[in-house]
C-alpha cells in the first residue's frame, strides 16, 4: 500500500500520462519497454506497473544479483534469476520459468541496452514465439511524459516479419536520452 502511494506520487508529481491501455485481461505477456536510454526509465517503469497497475509484473536479472543481500529487494521487486554463463540457454530457461507460473508478464528491452543500437535484440521475440504469449509495446516517451500502449499481438513466423511493426511504433518515440533512443533505426530498416 505505501509503495502504491508513493509511486503514484511520483507518477502525477513528473506529469507522466498513459496513452492506450494495459491489457489486464492478459494473465500472461511479453511487455517490450523502450526506449531504454537511462536509468531512470526503470523508475518510470516502476511506477507505470503500480499506478496502472500492472500485475504479476517481472524482469530478468543475473542470478548472482538474488545471491548477495541484496537478493530479497529484487525479487520483491520482481526479479527473476536467470543463468548467464555461456552454456546456458536464456530463452529456454524463461520459456520454463514462464511455464510454471499461472500468471506471468515478462518486462524486457529490445535493445538490451542504453546505448544507441543499430539493430534490435530478438531474445524477447524468440521468448513470447516459443511461450505462445502475445508482445505488448510500451513506449515511455519522456519528450511528451507519455507511456503509450501498443494492442497485443502474436509473433508471426519469423522475428523478422515482426521487427518493421515494433520499429515503427518505437521510431516515434523520444527517450531520456534522445542520442540513444530508436528513432533512427526507421532509417536503417
Amino acid at each position: 500500500m505505501i509503495g502504491k502511494l508513493f509511486w503514484s506520487a511520483y507518477w502525477k508529481s513528473a506529469g507522466w500520462k498513459v496513452i492506450g491501455r494495459w491489457p489486464s485481461e492478459l494473465t500472461k505477456a511479453i511487455i517490450i519497454v523502450g526506449p531504454h536510454t537511462s536509468s531512470e526509465d526503470v523508475v518510470v517503469g516502476m511506477a507505470a506497473r503500480a499506478v496502472i497497475p500492472i500485475r504479476n509484473a517481472h524482469f530478468l536479472g543475473k542470478k548472482e544479483l538474488f545471491d548477495g543481500p541484496f537478493g530479497w529487494f529484487f525479487r520483491m521487486a520482481g526479479g527473476v534469476p536467470v543463468d548467464r554463463s555461456g552454456n546456458k540457454n536464456m530463452v529456454d530457461q524463461v520459456v520454463e520459468i514462464i511455464a510454471r507460473k499461472e500468471k506471468f508478464v515478462l518486462a524486457l528491452s529490445p535493445e538490451g541496452t542504453r546505448k544507441k543500437v543499430d539493430r534490435l535484440r530478438t531474445g524477447f521475440w524468440h521468448i513470447a514465439h516459443k511461450a505462445g504469449l502475445p508482445l505488448v509495446m510500451a513506449g515511455m516517451d519522456f519528450g511528451k511524459k507519455e507511456l503509450v500502449f501498443s494492442e497485443p499481438f502474436m509473433t508471426g513466423e519469423s522475428p523478422e516479419i515482426d521487427m518493421p511493426r515494433i520499429i515503427d511504433f518505437f521510431a516515434n518515440i523520444e527517450g531520456k536520452v534522445p542520442e540513444n533512443d530508436m528513432r533512427h533505426l526507421k532509417q536503417i530498416q
